[in-house]
Formats: C-alpha cells, structure tokens, sequence
C-alpha cells in the first residue's frame, strides 16, 4: 500500500472490501478500471440518485454547479500511480458533503499530494493485488482525510449516510473485476 501511504498516511475515515480471483495479479490489476468493470448500471443508479436533488434544482432554473457536469465517475479521480502489479490508486478532494461534491481539480499525483486548503477531505481510493496461493487476493480500500474540525464535521454525517451505498458500489466492482478477469 506503498501508494496509499505516500497519500493519506493519516486519515479519519477507512473502509476496505477484498474479494480472491483465480487469476494473476498483472491480469487482475489491468482490468480493474476497464470502463466494462466500472461502468455498472447499479453504480449509476446509485450516483443519479445522490445527485438527483441538484440536478432537478438545475432543471427548475435554480443555481446548479453539476447542470453542464456528466455524472460523477472514475474520470473525476487523480490517477496517483500504480506500483508494478501490487497496487494502483486514485484521489480525490474537495468538499464531498456538499450536493455538487465541491471537488478540487488535481492535475496530477503531485498536486493532490501537496493539497492542503481548509474545510476539505482528500480521499484515496486503492486496489491491491497480493498473491495467494494460485489466485490474487483483490482488495479496495479507501481512506479519507480531512484537513481540520470542520471538515470532519462535515463529512461524518454523510460517510454514515453514504457509506453503505460506498461499499455496494466497491464489493460490486471487485465482483466485476473478478469475473472480466476470468473471461480474459
């Protein structure tokens, strides 16, 4: 978790889901963000709905900043790295409570690591890839930081809200990545 570490060392908020393919961890890992292992219509479903209620205030002529937006997605993260076939990680910061999420654009691994503005989270999302025994054990594991009080306060009413459709979202795609790894 090399990368991981080097991102959010310290954090306030985990969660972590793993999941054994019987396949190579090179292979596992390649697949793991294919756009036919993340684009999931529960996945979509799910974030339409968390973004409904700004998007219909849009719609009413209401201030919307995701009107001219698509959905949010993994194109919305910052590739920070991958590390041969061990791991591979994406961040993400902003103001993730707010209905428009209030994400910071990161251009790169660098400048999400130097992020440090007040009442923000930055968020790192992983996957590892560990050899056992003839397969990979695949786990996701995401990591949450907050740059002061108030943004603790903040996120800690919508973690508990969102983190069970968070988890979904993450056992989903280590279903799907476990399955396209075997079809390959």
């Amino acid at each position: 978790m090399e990368l991981m570490n080097r991102h959010v060392p310290d954090y306030q908020f985990a969660e972590a889901h793993t999941i054994y393919v019987p396949a190579s961890p090179a292979r596992v890992l390649d697949v793991v963000t294919r756009s036919e292992v993340v684009d999931d219509p529960i996945v979509r479903a799910l974030i339409a709905l968390r973004e409904l209620p700004n998007r219909v205030a849009g719609r009413l002529g209401f201030a919307s900043a995701l009107r001219e937006r698509p959905s949010f997605g993994l194109a919305d993260f910052t590739f920070l790295g991958r590390d041969d076939d061990r791991e591979i990680a994406f961040g993400l910061a902003g103001r993730f409570w707010q209905s428009d999420y209030g994400l910071i654009a990161v251009a790169d691994a660098q400048a999400f690591h130097t992020v440090k503005s007040a009442k923000i989270a930055k968020l790192v999302m992983n996957f590892t890839a560990e050899v056992e025994g003839s397969g990979t054990r695949l786990t996701t594991r995401t990591r949450v930081w907050c740059s002061d009080g108030a943004a603790k306060r903040s996120l800690l009413p919508y973690w508990w809200l969102i983190r069970p459709a968070s988890g979904l979202i993450r056992r989903r795609l280590l279903r799907r990545a476990h399955d396209m790894a075997l079809r390959q």
